[in-house]
């Protein structure tokens, strides 16, 4: 079977890179790419991003260089990624804040109309994960919780509008409990601070929180996921106390809308080729992420669809955008 996919993908690939010459008189690419992380080092985005950043030097012949563009919730990379030339030369590797934050903040430019998709990555959980301290070892003890505390119980987001913030006031419509956010520019910072205990509470992305889940530094209480995830079986959904509740963190490629077909074609074959590379298999899922890969419309679906849920959080529990 992996055979059998491996063919697929290098003929897919050979395809593409055929198809962007033909396209543009020279085969694509001719220089470096410039990657860009909307997202500080550390978070799960950037650890996604290098890891085929390298594989895409390595298959293309050019190199992928990642750019770290962090701040307001994504928003600073995702505009400089939608202004940039549609010749494949400025791409952006984004999570499934991308969807988030387009719902939130309502920018001046058309962030889905701006940016088009590339490929996806895959996917994981979040993960509702509290400080030791904190007397609550299950989701149910956790809204009893926030409901006895006054004022509220404070969480830690990732930027306004971001998948982390939208996905911890879903949690918190969706039990009627008050938790009051406390932003961080990057996930990185978030951790610190709920590591120390300064922050008690956080709807984490996978990757940077596992580790500290093994080292019992941190306590996971349920992943954000329909189904239980097969990198903690042990936790619970979300969804197990509060019927309903699920949200998916995906990563992938995106480009700005108006690059040239072919090398979308070229981008998505080696993103896909990546996806069966053993090495990269290994850490994905040794990260806790399961690959998904596919084409372009199928990855624009799964964008569309999270815009228009997001948008009905953002009504329905009057959040507002934060001045930039």
């Amino acid at each position: 079977m992996n055979s059998t996919l491996n063919k697929f993908a290098a003929a897919l690939l050979c395809a593409g890179l055929a198809a962007a010459g033909a396209a543009n008189g020279q085969q694509y690419p001719v220089k470096p790419v410039r990657v860009i992380v909307p997202f500080a080092p550390g978070g799960g985005s950037d650890i996604t991003a290098r890891v085929f950043s390298n594989k895409l030097s390595e298959f293309l012949g050019q190199q992928f260089v990642v750019d770290n563009r962090g701040g307001a919730g994504g928003l600073i990379g995702m505009e400089l990624t939608a202004r940039a030339p549609a010749d494949g030369y400025v791409i952006m590797m984004m999570s499934a804040s991308f969807a988030a934050t387009s719902a939130v903040q309502q920018p001046a430019f058309d962030p889905i109309n701006a940016i088009g998709p590339v490929a996806e990555f895959g996917y994981t959980p979040f993960v509702l994960t509290v400080h030791p301290s904190l007397p609550a070892k299950t989701t149910k003890e956790l809204i009893a919780l926030a409901r006895t505390t006054k004022g509220g119980l404070s969480y830690a987001g990732t930027g306004m509008g971001g998948a982390t913030h939208l996905a911890t006031e879903l949690f918190s419509s969706m039990a009627k409990i008050k938790m009051v956010v406390i932003q961080y520019k990057s996930t990185g910072a978030a951790m610190a601070d709920l590591l120390s205990g300064q922050v008690p509470v956080i709807v984490g992305s996978l990757l940077p929180v596992t580790p500290h889940l093994a080292s019992g530094r941190l306590r996971g209480l349920a992943v954000t996921t329909a189904k239980r995830w097969h990198t903690l079986p042990k936790l619970p959904t979300i969804g197990e106390t509060v019927p309903g509740y699920e949200v998916v963190l995906w990563f992938g490629t995106m480009a700005p809308r108006g690059t040239p077909q072919p090398i979308i074609d070229t981008l998505n074959a080696g993103i896909n080729k990546a996806l069966q590379d053993p090495a990269v298999k290994k850490n994905l899922e040794g990260d806790g992420m399961l690959p998904s890969g596919g084409t372009p419309q199928q990855f624009g679906d799964r964008i569309r669809k999270d815009y228009d849920r997001w948008l009905k959080v953002v009504k329905e529990t009057g959040l507002k955008p934060e001045s930039r």
